[in-house]
């Protein structure tokens, strides 16, 4: 008869013993907890008790023993691995100053005091895994390193990678965004053309991806067939543009099956620090990742990004990009935009009637535009 598994440990360091006893209740029906009341005893109970996986510690206790940050630096600066690498997840307040000296001490993630369990357990869960996940790739550094369909780093590498990332941002203040992206409607493809050609269109996303991010970039796997970037040093707007982009790229490419053309689209989810106000590698893919589901369940061909909603309305297309779905085929995807982009392109169009004396009806032109923007207007406000 197998042995039950051994649930991990967490030790909570707190002065405050109903702080102590809250968090406790949260946490004990998942994991084996172990308590101190200051910094000292939280170290020695880290020396002595291997069993410690991850640390709930205070931010500032006003004891004359060691306090949270002091905790953090003797952890930090061990000769044991095990410590140095140790998740530590500081129960802080709205003190962005101290929070900031926090993280480049090294602290893993922040909660707030009132933190409820469902998102207690996932903070911690995902703190774990990156843990689990960074400890394998130092002692298999070759094992499941990459995905066997695309040849991509898998899920495990792209948190590992995120996370080098992101501290590297938080200690040189710099942004890092994330993007998760992934077809629309994927499981109708697989359903209608089979596995094989999903895996083939899986790999063409992923080589399309490749060749337009950065050396810099780290293209992966995030999970089922969406894919990841953690691009660092790029800030939210360009980060935006640029999976605006690739949605536009993929809109466009002519990708067939038996000489017929597929109606394929994407969508991408973009997170970003230090907009999106998050200091760990799983919370920020994370985020990403809901951000593309609420793209998706919008209508896909979109793309949700910091504060932005999903829209019913699809935006309209640079005028560029326009021109591109209209040599494509797609004049369907163009035509609810006429308007707007009539409006755009009318200074060009008047500058090549005055140059080469076209005789066009720039007047009528004009008229037919500005009264079908006013009906639009109109109908909005009906």
């Amino acid at each position: 008869m197998d042995e039950p598994k051994q649930r991990p440990r967490i030790l909570i360091v707190d002065q405050s013993r109903i702080v102590r006893a809250t968090l406790i209740k949260l946490i004990r029906e998942t994991y084996d907890f172990r308590e101190e009341v200051n910094g000292e005893g939280g170290w020695q109970a880290l020396v002595i008790d291997h069993s410690i996986q991850l640390v709930i510690c205070a931010l500032s206790m006003s004891l004359p023993l060691l306090d949270g940050d002091g905790l953090l630096v003797r952890a930090r600066s061990s000769k044991l691995a095990r410590l140095r690498q140790m998740p530590v997840l500081m129960i802080a307040g709205d003190n962005e100053e101290a929070k900031e000296h926090a993280r480049a001490l090294g602290a893993s993630d922040f909660i707030a005091s009132g933190i409820g369990t469902s998102e207690l357990l996932a903070r911690i869960d995902s703190l774990l895994r990156l843990a689990r996940a960074q400890n394998e790739l130092r002692e298999n550094p070759e094992r499941d390193a990459q995905h066997p369909d695309t040849g991509l780093p898998t899920r495990q590498r792209v948190e590992v990678q995120a996370a080098q990332a992101i501290s590297h941002a938080l200690r040189h203040d710099s942004p890092v965004s994330i993007l998760v992206m992934g077809f629309d409607r994927f499981d109708a493809l697989r359903e209608q053309y089979g596995d094989d050609l999903a895996k083939e269109l899986h790999k063409r996303f992923a080589l399309m991806l490749g060749n337009k991010v950065r050396k810099e970039d780290s293209l992966g796997h995030y999970s089922g067939n969406d894919l990841s970037v953690v691009s660092p040093g790029t800030p939210y707007p360009a980060c935006e543009a640029f999976a605006n982009r690739l949605r536009e790229a993929f809109a466009v490419a002519n990708i067939a099956v038996h000489g017929q053309r597929l109606n394929l689209s994407v969508s991408v989810g973009v997170a970003n620090i230090p907009v999106d106000r998050l200091s760990s590698a799983a919370s920020l893919l994370g985020l990403a990742a809901e951000r593309l589901k609420a793209a998706q369940q919008a209508g896909g061909n979109r793309v949700v990004a910091c504060g932005s909603k999903p829209s019913s309305e699809l935006p309209t297309p640079r005028l560029g990009h326009a021109i591109d779905l209209i040599k494509a085929g797609h004049e369907t995807a163009v035509i609810p935009h006429l308007v707007k982009l009539g409006r755009e392109i009318l200074p060009f169009l008047e500058l090549l009637e005055r140059e080469l004396k076209l005789g066009l009806p720039l007047a009528e032109i004009r008229k037919r535009t500005l009264d079908r923007e006013q009906e639009s207007k109109d109908t909005r406000h009906a």
